[in-house]
């Protein structure tokens, strides 16, 4: 089932009982869907590949940038001015050649998400924006794709897992964008430059216990972290009766871009 070197380069995820051979053989059949070559997406991207899921996908119309560097690490010095998707498919490929590596160098939509999206197992969602947070939460719902939801700004993060039909998902909590420009971007606000790894990380680990059928996932759970305190929480959280998209009497049945009602 496995070549030497594939034994050797997954020994201690083999020797968890929690994994084993067949749980790596699930990894490896696995596919994850990344949206966001960031901040979030970056070390998203990395563990992925190392873990060994073989076919990842990552979304992102985005050139490497000098300001990116603080935080995405994915990304290096001689990086900028390359498309984020190339540059973190040759460092996710460079740490295993297991990988096969999907990129999509383009905005997500209304118009492409769906297509994006599919044949995925599961998505992250590593976007910098809450237009296209809503978007992804949408598109997933409707297709009944489990997904990590993640954001992070200045010192605060927080991370969600849904998975649809079972739990709630991001609109039962905040059912609608708040107003343009009343929470401001990490371009605006700042962001230290480890929160995204911790933050990311989680949501890796998410995807990884969901392709192996083992542990709890963050479903129900509303998990935040503060570095400065250095303080997890943990906010339970129902689904929606009256959740626009997944509640009783669901008003989103097909996929809108929210920027489109925000100026209609």
């Amino acid at each position: 089932m496995f070549t030497d070197q594939q034994i050797e380069r997954y020994s201690r995820h083999i020797i968890l009982k929690e994994v084993g051979g067949k749980g790596q053989k699930k990894l490896l059949d696995g596919k994850v869907m990344v949206i966001g070559a960031g901040g979030l997406g970056a070390p998203i991207a990395l563990y992925l590949a190392a873990a060994g899921v073989g076919t990842i996908g990552i979304a992102d119309a985005d050139v490497v940038d000098l300001s990116n560097l603080q935080r995405q690490v994915i990304h290096f010095t001689p990086d900028v001015g390359k498309p984020k998707v190339e540059s973190a498919r040759e460092k996710m490929e460079a740490i295993n050649p297991d990988v096969r590596v999907r990129t999509y160098q383009e905005w997500i939509s209304a118009a492409n998400i769906a297509r994006i999206i599919a044949d995925y197992d599961f998505v992250i969602d590593g976007t910098d924006n809450f237009a296209a947070k809503f978007l992804v939460n949408d598109a997933c719902v409707l297709a009944g794709t489990p997904y990590s939801h993640g954001g992070i700004l200045q010192f605060d993060g927080q991370t969600l897992t849904v998975k649809p039909g079972e739990s709630p998902c991001y609109r039962c909590i905040f059912p609608a964008p708040p107003p343009k420009d009343a929470i401001p971007t990490c371009a605006r606000a700042g962001v230290i430059g480890v929160l995204p790894g911790v933050l990311g990380t989680i949501q890796a680990t998410e995807a990884i216990k969901y392709l192996l059928g083992q542990g709890d996932l963050l479903t129900g759970r509303l998990l935040t972290y503060n570095a400065l305190r250095m303080r997890f929480r943990e906010v339970p959280v129902k689904k929606s009766a009256r959740c626009p998209v997944c509640g009783d009497n669901p008003t989103i049945t097909e996929l809108v871009d929210e920027l489109d009602i925000e100026t209609s």
